[in-house]
């Protein structure tokens, strides 16, 4: 079944990810297309990816990353990159991560929340051996989405001090294999990838091949369909 074009009726979104680079797989070529239509969106993410470059400390990576992460999204038209300070590598999905979602949920106040895939392989059904995803991400995804009921109910973490906010009215989850909604980026393809070529230090640890290469390639992944159309695809849930 074709998939449908992505809902326009919201005008402020918020995007949650794990660690820095994790939007730029992708998700931030569709962000390209909603701030260039004039769309508020804003970032959320749990970590700051400290404990992702080979052979550099935590305390090191981490400014590092969160500093490409800002110069990323700046590249598609995103002013505001907050970090919920949870350690990389193991988040756990439960209480503390929904309380600290459902707090920037409030103070952001979105009509629109978007997050990464977190299903447990990246591999389709029935392919053995399969590519296990992040278990970061994994605990993310169904946090985001518990967090957005949180977010609305006054009594479940009483003690958050932001207003409760009801106003969500979709929540997007990045579906790369068989998307029922998808946003046509094929305006937007060259900012995606100079938004990806900001995390330059940390995709040099990852290959030999430049890092130029290696963005558009992950783009290219990502977006570019088998009749050679750019679009990135959702699920979407109710608010």
């Amino acid at each position: 079944m074709a998939a449908s074009p992505f809902p326009d009726d919201w005008q402020r979104a918020l995007v949650v990810a794990a660690h820095p680079d994790d939007i730029e797989y992708g998700i931030a070529a569709a962000v390209a297309v909603w701030t260039a239509a004039g769309k508020d969106v804003h970032y959320v993410l749990a970590t700051r990816g400290e404990a992702g470059m080979e052979g550099v400390a935590p305390d090191v990576a981490g400014p590092v990353r969160e500093e490409e992460e800002r110069r990323s999204a700046a590249v598609v038209g995103v002013t505001e990159v907050e970090f919920l300070d949870h350690r990389d590598g193991v988040l756990v999905g439960g209480p503390d991560l929904r309380r600290d979602l459902a707090g920037a949920i409030r103070r952001h106040r979105p009509e629109l929340v978007v997050t990464g895939y977190f299903g447990p392989t990246w591999t389709p059904p029935g392919v053995s051996p399969a590519y296990l995803n992040s278990a970061d991400h994994q605990a993310l995804g169904q946090s985001v989405l518990d967090a957005v009921a949180d977010a609305a109910n006054e009594w479940i973490f009483p003690d958050l001090t932001e207003p409760r906010w009801t106003g969500v009215q979709y929540i997007a989850v990045q579906d790369m294999a068989d998307p029922p909604h998808e946003v046509d980026v094929a305006d937007q393809v060259e900012a995606a990838v100079r938004s990806l070529v900001e995390h330059r230090r940390y995709l040099e640890l990852l290959s030999a091949v430049p890092v130029e290469e290696q963005a558009r390639q992950v783009i290219d992944m990502s977006t570019l369909t088998e009749d050679e159309r750019r679009r990135v695809g959702f699920r979407l849930y109710w608010g």
